[in-house]
C-alpha cells in the first residue's frame, strides 16, 4: 500500500500505471530516493535514467531522461514507504508521452522562452518569487520558483495552452542533486 501521498492499491503497484509499490523502508537520502527512481524508470521504459533528483519535505523529487538526456517525465518518492509514482499535476495529465493522455504528435505552441515569461508573469504577484529557465517535458516544461535566488518551489507551463499549475505539494525545498 502506498503511504499518504501515494496512489495506494487501485493503481496496483504498475510502473506502467504510473506507480511503484514501495518495500517498506524510508527513504532518508537523495542516493535512496535515486535507486528507487531508477527502479521505477527501468520498469516504465527500459532506457530511461534518472537525472535530477531533489529532496522537499513532503516528498523526493526526481526527474527520468530518456538515453538522449532530453526530459521524459517526473516522478515522486515517498519518504516513509519507498513509493514511486509520476508527479502529481501535470507529469500525470499533461505529459503526451508517459501520462494518462498521452498522445503522440501533440503539436507544442509554447516556446521555452514563452513558458518562462508566462512563469515569471504568474510569479509577479507572489512577493517577489521568480522562475529558474524551463526544462522542457513531452507537453510541458517545469521551471524552479527562486526566492532571493534560492529554489523555493516548482511550477510548470503546458506547452500547448499556456496554462499554469503550481507544485504545491513538496513543501519546502531541502536539497538536490544533478544526473547520476
Amino acid at each position: 500500500m502506498g503511504g499518504p501521498m501515494m496512489g495506494g492499491p487501485m493503481m496496483g503497484g504498475n510502473p506502467r500505471a504510473g506507480w511503484l509499490a514501495g518495500d517498506g523502508d524510508p527513504v532518508n537520502a537523495l542516493a535512496e530516493a535515486r535507486d528507487r527512481a531508477e527502479e521505477f524508470a527501468d520498469r516504465l521504459a527500459p532506457d530511461l535514467r534518472v537525472g535530477e533528483v531533489m529532496r522537499f519535505a513532503n516528498n523526493y523529487y526526481a526527474e527520468l531522461e530518456e538515453p538522449d538526456e532530453t526530459l521524459a517525465t517526473e516522478v515522486l518518492v515517498d519518504p516513509s514507504t519507498g513509493a514511486v509514482q509520476l508527479e502529481f499535476g501535470p507529469a500525470m495529465m499533461w505529459n503526451t508521452r508517459y501520462g494518462v493522455m498521452a498522445r503522440a504528435g501533440a503539436p507544442t505552441q509554447i516556446s521555452p522562452k514563452q513558458a518562462q515569461e508566462i512563469a515569471q508573469a504568474w510569479s509577479a504577484d507572489r512577493d517577489g518569487l521568480t522562475v529558474a529557465e524551463p526544462d522542457a517535458f513531452p507537453g510541458y516544461y517545469t521551471l524552479h520558483t527562486l526566492n532571493d535566488g534560492r529554489i523555493e518551489g516548482m511550477l510548470s507551463v503546458n506547452a500547448i495552452t499556456g496554462a499554469v499549475w503550481y507544485h504545491n505539494w513538496h513543501g519546502d525545498f531541502q536539497e538536490m542533486s544533478e544526473g547520476s
